[in-house]
């Protein structure tokens, strides 16, 4: 008797884990519904064809220069926590097409994949 009731109990605990994991997940499947719907919507609601940020550069805690496609025009502006102003004004042709890795090598973002791949393994050290 007392062994079915330890039994018994040792199920019941089990069932409770159980009914605990699975309130678990739905929790979690509720979340990330919830997280891409607000997603989406605010996707809709800030997408603009006309502007476009391209570049962002940090040069202090609060201040950033921005490169900001505004239809055929690209405009230089600096961002500062209380005040944006326009630097100057930029074509297409004299934008950059390339970018600065952390080491300071120039990539070429028309570079492939494998490309890439083969600068990288040029650098690794040989076993």
């Amino acid at each position: 008797m007392i062994l079915q009731a330890s039994a018994l109990s040792a199920l019941k605990a089990f069932g409770q884990l159980i009914w605990v994991l699975l309130l678990f997940v739905i929790v979690l499947l509720l979340t990330l519904l919830t997280t891409r719907w607000i997603a989406k919507y605010q996707r809709g609601k800030t997408h603009n064809t006309n502007l476009r940020i391209v570049e962002t550069l940090g040069v202090s805690a609060g201040g950033y220069i921005q490169i900001i496609e505004a239809g055929d025009v690209y405009l230089v502006i600096a961002v500062s926590k209380d005040h944006i102003e326009k630097l100057a004004e930029l074509t297409k042709e004299q934008l950059k097409t390339t970018t600065v890795d952390a080491a300071g090598q120039k990539i070429d973002m028309g570079e492939s994949f494998h490309d890439i791949l083969d600068k990288v393994k040029q650098h690794l050290p040989k076993k």
